[in-house]
């Protein structure tokens, strides 16, 4: 058996990541990169177009001086891991999940970026860092499926961008293209990084939600040891000498109230040794001009 091409590899594994698979329905700009409709509906991409420009981003990437001025960008679950690896591995900057409104045109918020190079993938998802780069003259690369629109898109990447193991498959290819490209992969030296990193993981997400409850966890615990080592220096015997002795017998909650004794308040028990009445309430004198109740009703 012929050993095939890196060319004839790279397209065999788009098929087996089903990249050349898009949807039901063809956008117009779309027509020149489908090769032909199946019976059950489904336009299918030629994926030599595909190659052909990964190649062409793959040289738009390594011409960027600085890695870091290149944004990868993915709103899409699916993609979001792929994004990290491809910036990781390229040292490019990577924005997952929502965008927010402003990154690219609004110089006063904290995560502004102004960018050299963009890359997307998806351009119905990610419509609008797609509109902020039309407004900053940024060139856009974005993967599109036959039904996604082209508009302000500089180079499309025609495949199927939603699934995980498609867009996986992509990102790993043109990470792969921009290393040879820049010298640092070659024959003699291959990339020892498999392709199943880049792809979405349930797991990935479940072990990093389990780590967050766990620190949370940890850190109620913490909270607490500090709580009681606190309360233990100040223990509780500490704090009898600063408090009275109590007055009556403990023992006789059930007993009738003593009686009222002269010179006692109403509703009050028997006074207690060593408080004295304060003096100064005496009922202080009418004043001038008050008329009685019963006079005023007598006159009238």
């Amino acid at each position: 058996m012929a050993t095939l091409t890196q060319k004839e590899q790279d397209i065999q594994l788009m098929l087996a990541a089903q990249c050349h698979l898009g949807t039901k329905n063809l956008h117009h700009q779309m027509t020149r990169y489908v090769y032909r409709r199946r019976n059950d509906g489904i336009y299918v991409i030629n994926l030599e177009k595909t190659y052909e420009k990964l190649q062409m981003a793959a040289r738009v990437i390594v011409a960027v001086e600085n890695p870091g001025d290149v944004v990868v960008q993915s709103a899409r679950p699916y993609g979001q891991r792929a994004v990290f690896k491809f910036a990781q591995y390229l040292g490019a900057k990577s924005l997952a999940g929502r965008h927010t409104p402003g990154t690219f045109t609004n110089q006063i918020q904290k995560n502004f970026e102004e960018p050299r190079l963009l890359l997307l993938t998806d351009p119905r998802t990610d419509h609008q860092p797609i509109r902020e780069s039309a407004y900053m003259n940024i060139p856009t690369i974005a993967f599109c499926d036959t039904d996604s629109p082209l508009s302000h898109v500089d180079i499309a990447i025609p495949a199927n961008n939603k699934g995980k193991h498609s867009i996986g498959v992509l990102y790993f290819l043109l990470a792969r293209m921009v290393l040879e490209m820049r010298g640092q992969v070659s024959v003699a030296n291959p990339w020892d990084v498999v392709v199943d990193l880049f792809f979405y993981s349930l797991n990935t997400v479940r072990t990093l939600g389990t780590q967050s409850v766990h620190y949370a966890t940890l850190g109620t615990r913490r909270t607490e040891a500090k709580e009681a080592e606190e309360f233990e220096e100040f223990p509780a015997d500490g704090f009898q000498a600063t408090l009275p002795n109590p007055v009556g017998a403990m023992d006789s909650w059930g007993e009738m109230a003593p009686t009222e004794t002269a010179g006692a308040m109403t509703g009050f028990g028997a006074p207690v040794e060593g408080f004295e009445a304060a003096s100064g309430f005496e009922a202080a004198a009418q004043p001038m001009g008050y008329v009685a109740p019963e006079q005023f009703a007598g006159d009238f």
